[in-house]
């Protein structure tokens, strides 16, 4: 069984990962603007595949990565982390 400490710890850790991925696209919009160095689209997307929901809020509130079709991928990410989450969620507490 998970304990609640576990529970938290985990939820902190998530909120801090998918915040970190958000800092990735905001620095890589910002250096787009300026016409600089830009972090490679697949480490983007590898980003994204850790923190879907920081890549979603960032893609939305910068208007970045939109138009790109591979980045059609991050919103599948994010279904796939929450189909992660009722398997596991499901499976403890059968």
């Amino acid at each position: 069984m998970i304990s609640t400490l576990d529970l938290v710890l985990f939820v902190v850790f998530y909120i801090l990962i998918n915040g970190l991925v958000f800092f990735f696209y905001a620095h890589d919009k910002i250096k787009a603007e300026k016409n600089a160095w830009r972090t490679p689209e697949n480490r983007l997307l590898l980003f994204a595949l850790i923190g879907p929901f920081g890549a979603c809020a960032a893609m939305l509130v910068f208007r970045h990565k939109t138009q790109k079709l591979k980045f059609y991928l991050v919103p599948l990410c994010a279904i796939l982390h929450i189909a992660i989450f009722f398997w596991v969620f499901m499976y403890f507490m059968h």
